[in-house]
């Protein structure tokens, strides 16, 4: 093996790409560099990782590891149980391979920075450079702040502040580092370390050029008109490059870019409004460094702390299955867990008629989303649970619940999601499909349970338990 120095890549699992990857192109300017990959099951384990989200993780890797090759950069996998064993097991890798310097993209969740901070802490005490970049995010947290000089909570206002320092940004897309000379270091071959058989590859493929084909594609087709399609669940309405995103495949930035081939794409509401989606994931970042508790299992805002939620494990369990007797629950649930994914609209439906017509505890929705998600990401997720349960930053107000009959009928007017996910109301016309035991012109067989709880009596009764709070 060669005495000359060496960069060192750490790759994560949410930047698995060559083109843009700012920890990789750096690391590759300064010299010679290998690349590594950490895996920790364990880990996964602990934070509720989708297998399917792990799987996507493993593809994409091996999509990354052929990619690298053509570059001459060598991956190495290492293995560890978890986070704890990670800064040793990465330590002493770089001391048997001479490295100088360390390279990795910044992550903001809480046991992913404690992580970095002591690799920081290791490295630099024995004479290894860290250099760590801000990635996944255009602005650091706590650079976009309140006239108090405080984090933003309410997204609207941080929308506004982001839009506008957004136009003095310098931002660059990074290129795929240039090949480099050969080193002597052999790449390892990539293991995978799940053992799962029913995985939708192909509703998911793997790799950059997939990625990049998927985001063209909406660019060019639907993004114009996603203000009127991205609620409507049977059609193809939504960019669904959030696995993507998630897993940094392809990065906000570029699909900043593809925004700006439109043109003057503030004159298109459509881009505009997927723009603003965009910024959402930054915003849930920020809300991560602002305010840790929403990490820790405990609600944003404190005094719903003492909400003491109804505790039916065979409610929770039908909400599970798809089996509430509310075909546009049952539909999105069943959706999530035979796709690994499910539309934005219904993510917000279903989520409130746990927190809400369920009573039950928004955190065992959180955990179950992201046991299936392959796009499960613990800023959104949380911030999108706490939301719909009005625990959360910006949170919808605790009285505005949505009724998930209404928003099949307003959003799946023809029943034709339902249809395809819940074939047992096939033969229901598009009136009666929505709620089929309240019709009396249900087919007389239905093979299909009741409803669970009353809409209207959760409904008012939730409204009531938060009203006590004060």
């Amino acid at each position: 093996m060669s005495d000359s120095l060496k960069q060192l890549v750490w790759l994560k699992t949410c930047d698995l790409r060559v083109k843009d990857n700012s920890a990789l192109y750096h690391g590759a300017a300064a010299g010679p560099v290998i690349a590594v990959f950490v895996v920790t099951p364990e880990q996964y384990t602990q934070h509720s990782d989708a297998l399917i989200k792990q799987d996507f993780w493993y593809r994409n890797l091996l999509k990354l590891s052929e990619e690298l090759d053509k570059l001459n950069i060598p991956l190495k996998i290492l293995q560890c149980a978890s986070f704890k064993e990670l800064p040793d097991e990465l330590f002493k890798f770089s001391v048997i391979n001479n490295v100088s310097e360390i390279h990795f993209n910044k992550q903001y969740e809480l046991n992913e920075r404690a992580c970095e901070d002591v690799v920081n802490e290791r490295f630099e005490k024995n004479g290894i450079q860290v250099n760590c970049y801000s990635d996944t995010l255009f602005f650091e947290p706590g650079t976009l702040l309140t006239g108090k000089n405080t984090y933003y909570t309410v997204f609207t206002a941080f929308k506004n502040l982001f839009n506008k320092e957004f136009e003095k940004l310098a931002w660059q897309v990074w290129p795929k580092p240039k090949k480099q000379i050969p080193i002597e270091v052999e790449a390892d071959s990539v293991l995978a370390w799940i053992d799962e058989t029913d995985i939708r590859v192909d509703l998911w493929p793997a790799g950059e050029s997939a990625a990049k084909r998927r985001l063209n594609e909406f660019i060019k087709n639907r993004v114009l008109n996603y203000k009127d399609t991205r609620d409507i669940p049977s059609i193809n309405g939504t960019s669904t490059i959030s696995p993507y995103l998630a897993a940094g495949v392809i990065s906000a930035r570029q699909c900043f870019v593809a925004l700006e081939s439109l043109g003057n794409k503030q004159s298109n509401i459509g881009a505009v409004t997927w723009r603003t989606e965009l910024i959402w994931r930054e915003f849930y970042k920020h809300i991560l460094i602002g305010f840790p508790q929403v990490s820790q299992h405990l609600p944003f805002k404190a005094k719903t702390s003492k909400i003491v939620w109804n505790d039916n494990e065979e409610h929770f369990k039908a909400w599970c299955e798809g089996r509430t007797g509310v075909p546009l629950v049952d539909a999105a649930m069943r959706q999530l867990v035979q796709t690994g994914w499910m539309h934005n609209r219904l993510r917000m439906v279903t989520a409130m008629y746990l927190s809400k017509n369920l009573f039950l505890d928004w955190r065992k929705g959180e955990e179950f989303f992201m046991q299936h998600l392959i796009d499960g990401d613990l800023s959104a997720n949380n911030g999108g649970w706490q939301w719909s349960a009005s625990t959360g930053t910006d949170a919808a107000p605790y009285f505005r619940i949505f009724n998930p009959v209404t928003q099949s009928q307003r959003f799946d007017l023809e029943g034709k999601f339902i249809r395809k996910f819940v074939p047992e109301l096939k033969n229901c016309d598009k009136k009666t499909i929505h709620d089929p035991w309240a019709s009396k012109t249900r087919p007389i067989k239905l093979d299909y349970p009741k409803p669970i709880v009353d809409l209207k009596i959760t409904r008012q009764l939730a409204i009531e338990k938060f009203k006590e709070l004060g």
